[in-house]
């Protein structure tokens, strides 16, 4: 797992998380659209202390180094990858970045065929385009899908999921 923000990719498709259900089902989706695209899979995760997981070491009064809440993160990351369902035989690379979300997820757009984000994380209201889509959708260096959450793109009326 790398640890820093890196500079993008060549080609494949990047999809930002932050743990929360939207962000679930936009890997999800972003995995199988690059499995069935023959393409590699980046997967951001953008962290602060505020942000991150608790560490293990965490108790009242005591505040962890940032290599315990970076551990913690790249847990989480490596939780929420096990859990996408993704194909066997997917490249995933996983990014724990130590950064603001956009910052992250636009940074490590540059080169990539496509990002993928939930369409809200942690915060926002229900119904509402949460701020790291509407930021993507302004900076990104590549084509944008934003997931929203409960819904699974269909072919006509057979019932075939499009990803």
């Amino acid at each position: 797992m790398e640890s820093t923000a890196g500079s993008g990719q060549r080609g494949g498709i990047v999809v930002g998380v932050d743990g929360s259900a939207c962000a679930r089902e936009a890997l999800a989706w972003a995995g199988r659209l690059a499995g069935r695209a023959g393409l590699p899979l980046t997967v951001v995760r953008a962290w602060s202390i505020p942000t991150a997981p608790r560490p293990d070491t965490w108790e009242p009064g005591y505040v962890p180094p940032m290599a315990d809440y970076e551990r913690a993160v790249e847990q989480a990351l490596a939780d929420d990858v096990a859990a996408a369902g993704l194909p066997d035989d997917l490249p995933v690379t996983c990014r724990a970045v130590h950064a603001a979300p956009a910052e992250a997820v636009v940074g490590a757009s540059a080169g990539a065929e496509m990002l993928v984000v939930g369409v809200r994380g942690w915060g926002g209201a229900m119904g509402r385009l949460g701020s790291l889509a509407q930021a993507v959708l302004r900076e990104a260096r590549c084509p944008v899908t934003v997931v929203r959450s409960g819904t699974t793109p269909r072919i006509g009326d057979t019932g075939q999921p499009l990803v």
